[in-house]
């Protein structure tokens, strides 16, 4: 049996990644660190498209980054051009093995070339891909972001920005785009802001990025985050601000601190290695265990756990050993084999935990199968007793705005109260962070029930984009943006 993504399945998963770049000879080379930078949000497929002022020259290929734009590879060079934009792919649905899925999209419109960038998920793209159907637009993948091209290639307005924004009026959900057209390079936030996008500037170049990890990469300095529903247009004339849509509260996905993000990145001005700390420290101060040890289950659960152990004046420990060199793609031949999967990702270490109470410490829960083979790796290894500790409220609703998550009937919080949890996975006890509490380890002070700060609709139902009838229980099953 052929697995892809192993180990992941208990998680979260982020959709992708977008960056793109205006102003430098090495627009793709940057691109390709960009990327890499970003390798965490998509791992699938990687696409670069650039341009020269007159063509546009596009690679797109499965698997990473490195396997497609990495050393000894020929695809950086034939991608000339002082503007360029990228695309990572983390697939939930339709044929993740496509080509065709592969963005960035790149299309010749009635005004040129027009390449598009997209991460994120349109909650209403079954009802505008139908109408688009039946009115005569052919489609090329199953990806929702076609759809965002159809719709500019549809609009009767004269500027590609007034085509664009023309075609996102149209459009329900989250997202953050990177677009390619006449010369100059788009980046664009949904009007509730839930998915991430960074502005930076490297000497004279402009730079658009999921996150500033991919600044960093490639030396740029973070100039600001795009605000909710803004569209910034970068040419060769400087960088122009376009507010096309009434200001809204944001609601960016509070997800993105306590895991999709890497640590080093910055987003919304936070720190996201130091609100994981917070988010541990708040998590110690509600639900304190008597132990001995505190183990993260690495590596999301590392800067939650020190938190933790600093708060609550236990020993911090590296109870649980990463192998970080394991592939995409393995096979396991026996039933076995793959229930053993865990064991490849992750192993105990047990001169550290034998003997002692211990607490582990991990970001999120989703169905239980990982808590349960941790916990009986714990206990395994010696460890006499083992509580759960999770750095996020219970996962009770599946998200539907660029964000893999299980139909709720797979979702264990959503089937069980929290004593039954810690009976399934085998814990001695299991606490979850409260939603307020989540909140002030944000520094919010709580969550506002009239107006909250933050996307939270999978820990509590509050969804704040509209959905499409009968999306409540089950993730959305149309081709999305991946």
């Amino acid at each position: 049996m052929v697995t892809t993504n192993p180990f992941d399945d208990d998680h979260l998963q982020e959709e992708c990644a977008v960056f793109g770049i205006f102003g430098t000879d090495e627009a793709s080379i940057n691109t390709a660190l960009g990327l890499h930078a970003l390798q965490h949000r998509g791992q699938e497929a990687a696409g670069i498209v650039s341009f020269d002022g007159k063509t546009f020259f596009a690679h797109r290929g499965l698997g990473h980054v490195g396997e497609n734009f990495g050393a000894g590879s020929s695809h950086i060079a034939n991608l000339v051009g002082h503007v360029a934009i990228g695309h990572n792919r983390y697939s939930t649905s339709g044929n993740s093995n496509a080509l065709l899925e592969i963005q960035p999209f790149s299309s010749e419109l009635a005004f040129g070339g027009f390449a598009l960038a997209h991460n994120g998920n349109l909650t209403n793209a079954a009802r505008l891909r139908s109408s688009l159907v039946e009115t005569g637009s052919l489609f090329q993948s199953s990806s929702d972001t076609e759809i965002i091209v159809h719709l500019v290639a549809r609009s009767h307005q004269d500027t590609v920005t007034d085509r664009l924004i023309d075609a996102l009026k149209q459009i329900e959900g989250a997202y953050s785009l990177v677009c390619v057209a006449k010369d100059m390079l788009i980046g664009v936030r949904d009007p509730l802001g839930v998915r991430p996008l960074v502005l930076g500037k490297q000497g004279d170049a402009y730079v658009l990025a999921s996150e500033s990890c991919a600044l960093d990469i490639v030396g740029a300095e973070i100039v600001r985050d795009l605000d909710p529903g803004e569209m910034v247009v970068i040419t060769k004339a400087g960088i122009k601000s376009i507010k096309p849509f009434p200001a809204k509260q944001s609601r960016f996905c509070i997800f993105e601190y306590i895991y999709f993000a890497r640590p080093d990145s910055v987003l919304e001005g936070r720190g996201v290695y130091h609100a994981r700390k917070a988010i541990g420290a708040e998590l110690a101060n509600e639900s304190r265990a008597d132990a001995d040890l505190v183990v993260p289950v690495p590596d999301s659960g590392v800067p939650a756990a020190l938190g933790y152990a600093e708060a609550a004046k236990i020993p911090f420990e590296l109870g649980i050993i990463r192998n970080h060199y394991i592939g995409r793609t393995f096979i396991q031949p026996t039933q076995q084999g793959r229930n053993d999967s865990v064991k490849m990702k992750h192993n105990a270490n047990p001169a550290t935990v034998r003997g002692k109470r211990v607490v582990l410490v991990d970001d999120s829960i989703v169905r239980g199968t990982t808590s349960r083979k941790i916990v009986a790796m714990m206990r395994a290894a010696g460890a006499t007793e083992v509580h759960m500790r999770i750095a996020s409220p219970p996962t009770t609703n599946p998200c539907f705005y660029g964000v893999d998550t299980p139909d709720k009937d797979q979702l264990i919080a959503a089937k069980l109260d929290i004593d039954a949890i810690a009976k399934e996975i085998g814990a001695d006890s299991l606490a979850f962070i409260s939603i307020d509490g989540l909140y002030r380890a944000m520094g919010e002070g709580g969550r506002n029930p009239d107006g909250p700060q933050f996307c939270d609709a999978c820990f509590t139902g509050d969804y704040p984009i509209k959905l499409a009838s009968g999306l409540s229980g089950k993730r959305v099953s149309h081709g999305n943006s991946r």
